[in-house]
Parts: structure tokens; sequence; C-alpha cells
């Protein structure tokens, strides 16, 4: 456990309104039951499968009018907003042109279609201008009777110098052709200060394309975020042949297939399909393994690393795969689990400059987000990312990481604070939302559970280059096995259901974290927490030069 050190003076002086605040939210907990990590580590709740919500896992048929395209010509479609690292520049991307998918395709040329989003903070009219860059990328198979992909033309545009928490008006496409869109709008992120905050974050996993993902949005639009944190899982399109059959399991289904194949055309359906939610309101994605997406000249996440704007140069980061952003007083760093994570990676460097950058008087709050979760108690995916854990864990938790969210995991779970298998009152709080949707349906067995605990040998992913690290325990319950007999300690609430969850931080120190649950009313939760910082009881460990150094916040 960490050790302690006084804050300097100057941090005690707190004003009379943030005094207030903090025994208004206090009050609120006490007086609403909602319980907070200090009470913790809570007993391990596991809420019991019910068989009638296994729910409409079905894709939308490429006929149902929200994935169609409903433009024409070269008009922009697929309209979606990226946060860049900070509040005052944001991307807009959008698609014009249409795919083509078939043996004889002819790739689009990008240069023939300007990139301009004309913006300001009134409707009409637009007062700035901005220009940006285009691409298309293609999906080839050299396999006889595979069926190759070319997207329409990709664009993705910078705005900066903009206000914080302001309401912004954009059109986007090509003035000359004439190919502009509507009107649409977004709202900035707060400035990064200890006192602001996004109002709401929506955090949802391994969403897909199917009525169980409409039901997820849904609800997910009814809670009016003000970001979106996607972390990985998008489309699925990867449970399909080129020729568009498509499968709940891919290898149970085409175990023949000379190449794992995919269908584009479901990423331009879900594309379709979000552009309401994801035009106005910011979407951070970090990819998955079904965006690995493998095709010729062992090329792959090309359509991931393509249709999506990423803050990375403005992190400092050199891939997709791995960035970071503030929103308000909230730092987030996204992390890839399906390129090196080890400590002589370029990622693991990227990631300790990132976090001996972040001033914590400025974001209080620590959050990180990868696919794969390194505490998840489920037969499916256990213990699937142990190498990446023993890796970056020490890392995170060093430098005070106060939650971690993953996907993949198709069902909910959220962990009491824990460090290495160990409950830790400084450690981060993990939560998995792979639950958005998808065609495979929810994970439903516990490897805890009599004759569900995964052969050791058979949990490597060889996505994630296929070591082994997954050893058995060597303390604790389940010392000299590879699961425990029993829920273990560290997991604190694990439910097998569809829904999203809403991320709400209140100041420096509490955050209401809430689970929403499909079947439930849009006002229901399912789960709900507060999550409270206690930076002096954790004061983060900073590395200066060659050496460690204590500091609170």
């Amino acid at each position: 456990m960490r050790g302690t050190q006084e804050m300097p003076s100057k941090f005690f002086c707190f004003s009379l309104t943030v005094i207030t605040l903090l025994f208004l939210e206090v009050f609120a907990i006490v007086h609403g039951r909602i319980p907070t990590t200090l009470e913790g580590p809570f007993k391990p709740v596991t809420v019991p499968f019910d068989e009638s919500l296994r729910g409409f896992a079905v894709d939308l048929p490429d006929t149902d009018p929200r994935v169609r395209r409903q433009v024409k010509g070269f008009e922009p479609e697929q309209i979606s907003v990226t946060l860049s690292a900070t509040y005052d520049s944001v991307w807009i991307s959008w698609i014009t042109g249409d795919f083509q998918i078939g043996n004889n395709i002819k790739p689009l040329d990008h240069k023939s279609v300007a990139s301009v989003v004309r913006y300001g903070t009134l409707r009409y009219p637009s007062m700035h201008e901005a220009t940006g860059f285009s691409l298309i990328y293609n999906q080839l198979y050299p396999f006889e009777g595979l069926q190759n992909y070319t997207s329409g033309i990709i664009h993705h545009v910078r705005l900066t110098g903009l206000k914080p928490d302001m309401i912004y008006y954009y059109r986007c496409g090509d003035p000359n052709i004439p190919a502009m869109s509507k009107i649409y709008s977004f709202r900035t992120m707060p400035v990064s200060s200890p006192q602001s905050y996004p109002t709401r974050i929506a955090v949802v996993g391994d969403l897909g394309l199917t009525y169980n993902t409409t039901s997820t949005i849904s609800h997910l639009i009814h809670n009016s975020p003000d970001l979106v944190l996607l972390v990985g899982d998008v489309t699925y399109a990867n449970l399909y042949l080129t020729n568009g059959t498509g499968s709940d399991c891919y290898s149970c289904s085409f175990s023949n297939t000379p190449i794992h194949e995919t269908y584009q055309p479901r990423w331009d359906y879900w594309g379709r399909f979000m552009q309401p939610l994801v035009s106005k309101v910011p979407i951070m994605v970090v990819e998955g393994n079904h965006e690995l997406e493998l095709q010729a000249e062992n090329r792959t996440f090309v359509a991931y690393s393509s249709r999506f704007a990423f803050p990375s140069k403005e992190s400092g980061s050199s891939s997709t795969f791995y960035y970071s952003f503030n929103a308000g007083g909230i730092h987030f760093i996204m992390l890839g689990a399906y390129i090196s994570y080890y400590k002589t990676g370029e990622q693991y460097r990227w990631l300790e400059r990132d976090l001996a950058n972040v001033d914590r008087y400025v974001t209080p709050w620590l959050v990180v987000t990868w696919h794969p979760p390194w505490y998840s108690t489920y037969n499916a995916h256990y213990r699937e990312a142990e190498c990446m854990r023993v890796e970056m864990e020490e890392l995170l938790y060093s430098y005070g990481v106060d939650i971690v969210f993953n996907g993949h995991v198709h069902a909910y779970e959220r962990s009491n604070r824990i460090y290495n298998y160990t409950l830790d009152p400084c450690g981060p709080v993990y939560i998995t939302v792979g639950d958005g949707g998808n065609r495979e349906k929810m994970a439903i067995k516990h490897a805890d559970e009599p004759g569900n605990c995964p052969d050791p040998l058979s949990t490597p992913d060889k996505n994630m280059d296929g070591r082994f690290c997954g050893f058995n325990f060597t303390s604790g319950p389940a010392a000299g096995k590879f699961c425990w007999d029993r829920q273990p300690d560290y997991s604190a609430y694990r439910e097998s259901s569809f829904g999203h969850g809403i991320l709400e931080v209140k100041n420096s120190t509490y955050a209401l974290w809430t689970w929403h649950r499909n079947q439930d009313m849009y006002n229901s939760a399912g789960d709900q927490i507060y999550i409270v910082r206690e930076p002096d009881k954790c004061p983060v460990k900073l590395m200066v030069g060659d050496y460690w150094k204590i500091r609170s916040y």
C-alpha cells in the first residue's frame, strides 16, 4: 500500500462553495442509500441469469431503413464527432460516395471530393471554415470466390480554437459540388479543472448491430450523455463471409474458409445507424478483437484505423491503438491490447510519458480503458489478458488510476478496489461493460462454478501474441488453483444482461456510476455506486528521473 505525505497547505484552502457541494453530495448519498466505495470492500453479489432476457440477438438486415443509404451522390453520411486531446479542438468525420464490393472493384479517387467543415456558435451564418484530409481503404482477399471491398471516401477535419462548454453548429462536405450536409451541432468539453466535468459520460462495449443494440442505444440516448466511450468490438462485421452470410459463431459455421472473412458493408450500416447519436455527441473508440479483420499482405485493423478519427498526434502517440484526452477534470487513457504492451515497447514508453504529464491538480480523475478485462470472473475469456496485466498493472497503480473500463466479456461486472488480485483501497475499480448487445449473445457461465474453470493452457489469446502468463494463484483463498471455488472477493457485483453505463463525475472526489439494464425502465438502475477518490490516503507515485517520488493531490 502506498505511503502518505502531507499535502501543501495551500490546497487545504477550499472555498465555501466546494465545502457546501461536498456536504450536499454526502447528504444525498446517505439519504439516497447509494453505497460508496468508502464502505467497501463489498461482499460479492451475483444476480441469477434470467433466461427470458436472452434478448433478440439478431443483426439488423440490410433492408432496415436505419442502415440504408439515404443520401445521393457525394452528399455526406455516417457523420461523427470525436474529441481531440483538449477542449478547444474536435474532429468531424464523414463518408461521401458509396462502397463497392465484388470481384472488379474500382476505388474512388479520394482527392476528387474536398473535406470542408463550416462551423460557428451561431446556426447562421457559419463564421469559420476548416479543411482536412480524406482517404479510402480496401479489404482485399487473394482467394478465389471471396469478394473484395473498397470504401467510400472517408473525411477527417479537425476544428481548432473552440471555446469550452459551448454549442457549435456545423455543416460538412464539399461546397463546390455542391454537396454539404444539413446543420448539426455538438457541445465542447468543459475546461480542464477540478471544478468542471461533463455532466454524463456513457460507457458501452461490444455493441454490434442487433435488435439488442437498438435497445441499448435507445436507453443510452435517453440518458443524454455528453460523451460516449466505446470500449472495443464495434460492428462484428467479421461474423460474416464476404457474400453477406453471417453466423453467431464464425469458427463453428465457417471452419473451412481460407482466411477469416469479413463483410465490410456492416461497417457502413453501423455508421448510418449511429449517426443520429454520434453526429452531435462525441464518441471515443478503442479497438477490440473483432476489429482485427486480417486481409491480404497480413494487414489488420484497417477499417478501424481508417473510419475513426483519433487524437493520437495531439496526445503524443504514433498509433490509432492508444491515445489520451481530457474531458473537463478527467484524463482518459485508451490502451491497445492487440499490439505490444511490453515494457520494452513503444506503447508502454508512451504510457509512462503520458502518465508523468498528468497534472492531478488540473485533472484529478484518471480513467483508463482497453478491451479485454484483467479482472473478470466469467468463464468466457477468463484471465485471457493476464500477460498485459503483468506488464502494465504496477505502472497504472503507481500513478493512482481511479477507474478502468473494459469490454470483451458479454456481461456486466464491477470489482472492489484491487491490485494484483489483492483487495487494496488504493487500487482502481474495474468495470466490465461488454454487454452492448452484439450477435454473440451474453456470457452466463462463471469460472468459479463447478466444471467451468477453463484449462489454463487454453486461456492465452493468440491475438495478444499467445504468451502464457496465467499461473495458479500463490496466496489467498484460491492458492494453488487457477480458479476460485466461489465468487472471488474482488468481484463486487456481476450480472448477465444487456445494457450500458453512465459515469457522472460530481467533483474532484466523488463520481456516480450507474449501470442500466435494457429490460428496465429508462430511469432504473441495475447497479449504482459512488466511486470516491482518497488522494490523501493514496498519494501518487511519480517517476522523476531514475527515482520514484511520492506526491499527494
